[in-house]
């Protein structure tokens, strides 16, 4: 995962005064390369110390390991999307809309490389196989992530599966309780904080599902909550880019989740998709 990935990832293990120093260097990465550890942590309105532990709850080993990730990270970005284009400026009131259209574009390609090249194939490849042998699936997401499950759940169904997509958090919660043997259960959240979603792994888990997360968060309490744990990869924005560009990240996941699954039944899924199609678009 990139260093400023890996930054959004981290935003809950961040003490009030690193959050600042993550803030500054989202919206102006650039300054690393710039400035010196103490010019940077008066940038932040913080402290020496406070910049030196933001970099090892990084797991980094200092301002000079961040300082050469950012330099390399920034170089190679530069060289894929142009130098016109900081990937860590926010979308401006200023923006044609020719910019912010370059910008969403960019950030989303980017999401779906470091999130599929960054992927535990070990981990879904469990899933995957999980999913193919379940006797029910059930899929559960608010907000944005519902729009996440609602696609997996489409594609699922349309090749046969037993999967549910459920409504609102007491029917997830109903569903999780009653889940019978061979159930799977997967939650939705980018944060890895949305409460309800939580709740729902972990009743899921309690009643003898498996459960998996599929979150921006690899150390959230949705991942605390799951067996197995999907990581997506994506940077916020205060315009909410980061609901478009997480969106993008976990649907780049759901393909390589469906197409894993598809797989195992080759001849039976063509069928489906095939009949499915015909019976759609009547003759």
């Amino acid at each position: 995962m990139g260093i400023q990935s890996t930054i959004e990832a981290s935003v809950d293990k961040f003490t009030p005064a690193m959050q600042r120093v993550a803030t500054v260097i989202r919206d102006q990465p650039r300054i690393v390369l710039d400035q010196t550890i103490s010019e940077l942590a008066e940038s932040c309105g913080t402290s020496v110390a406070s910049v030196v532990r933001f970099c090892r709850t990084l797991g980094l080993s200092g301002y000079a390991q961040l300082r050469m990730s950012l330099a390399t990270e920034l170089g190679k970005e530069a060289a894929q999307f142009g130098t016109d284009l900081m990937l860590g400026a926010e979308i401006a009131q200023s923006d044609t809309l020719q910019e912010m259209a370059s910008k969403v574009a960019s950030l989303e390609i980017l999401a779906i490389d470091e999130t599929v090249s960054g992927l535990d194939y070990g981990v879904l490849e469990r899933v995957v196989a999980a999913v193919d042998q379940a006797e029910r699936i059930l899929l559960f997401g608010i907000g944005a992530s519902q729009f996440v499950a609602q696609d997996l759940h489409h594609k699922l169904f349309r090749i046969g599966r037993n999967a549910f997509l459920l409504a609102d958090p007491h029917e997830a919660w109903t569903a999780a309780l009653l889940s019978p043997a061979g159930t799977v259960a997967l939650g939705f959240s980018h944060s890895g904080a949305t409460a309800d979603t939580v709740r729902f792994l972990e009743i899921a888990r309690d009643a003898g599902a498996l459960t998996v997360a599929l979150t921006g968060a690899p150390d959230s309490p949705l991942a605390g909550a799951a067996d197995e744990c999907l990581v997506a990869r994506a940077r916020e924005s205060r315009l909410r880019a980061g609901a478009m560009v997480s969106r993008i990240a976990q649907l780049a996941i759901v393909d390589c989740l469906f197409l894993g699954v598809a797989s195992q039944r080759y001849e039976q899924t063509v069928d489906a998709l095939k009949r499915t199609r015909d019976v759609t678009h009547p003759k």
